[in-house]
């Protein structure tokens, strides 16, 4: 069990008074039996309304409203919560479901839905050629989680990293193309790969933690990347285990080091916060992010 501590804090900046609209913001862990939140916050100046709802994925959205022109917006999230992850070693996936192909059962398939269907053209099959030469790499029948678990250590050694401040995520194929991207569009490299065997598979966000690392000095390269802003990864279904965490960013299983915010079938559907604000097209002079994580 590991306790956190973690404050978010986005603020974005004017160069005169705008009128701010309702803003949406995914900030409150998803608990569960692997995470218990103690206590959590939310500090917004201007001071808004706010109100809380459930979306169709079953995550936490708040919406703020204001009523007061500002120059400076900021939202400070923060919670103190337990976390319990599951040792990968200890996953257990059902007997029919050990070895690839599978089919899902037709009570959990009529559930999973969109989430094992693709959601990006792939003509010249680029991404399923990829996917596949995992499958390829044994005779027989490949153990279905060491596909997965080869899928996601070659993203981390094939492709570079690269932070990316703009919104939205690469296409997989682009991925391909360049060789390298951000955390999210790893995530959604990911899924596409899997989904192309048939798997279900879900994008998270959330906040990306190493306890041996926090507060302490490391070496260049051995460090875990995606932290310092909120982190993507995504979740594969298998049954008898669930729906099993992968970061492809730092080749990261199990979600020892991950904490769950959002949850959804496609990117677009968790993005941490977004708004508007009315004003002239350059009164917008950007945005910072800065996200503490302690670990006790």
């Amino acid at each position: 069990m590991t306790m956190l501590t973690v404050e978010h804090t986005t603020v974005y900046r004017y160069a005169r008074p705008v009128a701010l609209h309702e803003h949406r913001l995914m900030c409150r862990p998803r608990d569960s039996h692997d995470l218990r939140l103690i206590e959590t916050g939310l500090t917004i100046t201007p001071a808004a309304s706010v109100r809380w709802l459930h979306d169709v994925f079953g995550n936490s959205i708040a919406i703020a409203s204001f009523e007061e022109e500002a120059t400076d917006l900021s939202f400070v999230s923060t919670f103190h919560a337990e976390h319990f992850p599951n040792e990968p070693q200890k996953l257990e996936v059902e007997e029919f479901a050990r070895y690839l192909p599978f089919s899902y059962s037709v009570q959990e398939i009529a559930d999973l839905g969109r989430t094992s269907e693709r959601h990006y053209p792939d003509p010249l099959h680029r991404v399923d050629l990829w996917a596949k030469s995992f499958v390829l790499r044994e005779e027989g029948n490949p153990e279905t989680l060491d596909v997965l678990m080869a899928m996601n250590a070659a993203i981390k050694e094939q492709f570079t990293y690269a932070r990316r401040e703009e919104m939205g995520v690469q296409t997989p194929e682009e991925t391909l193309d360049k060789g390298s991207g951000s955390c999210r569009d790893f995530a959604v490299f990911m899924m596409e790969a899997v989904r192309s065997l048939g798997l279900a598979a879900r994008f998270v966000s959330g906040y990306l933690y190493d306890a041996s690392l926090v507060g302490a000095e490391v070496d260049e390269g051995t460090e875990v990347v995606g932290g310092g802003a909120t982190h993507a990864w995504m979740q594969v279904y298998l049954p008898g285990a669930g729906w099993v965490e992968f970061d492809p960013t730092n080749a990261l299983f199990g979600g020892r080091n991950l904490i769950r915010v959002a949850v959804a079938r496609d990117a677009s559907q968790a993005v941490p916060l977004t708004g508007s604000f009315t004003g002239a097209s350059n009164d917008y002079l950007g945005m910072s992010v800065d996200v503490k994580v302690s670990v006790a």
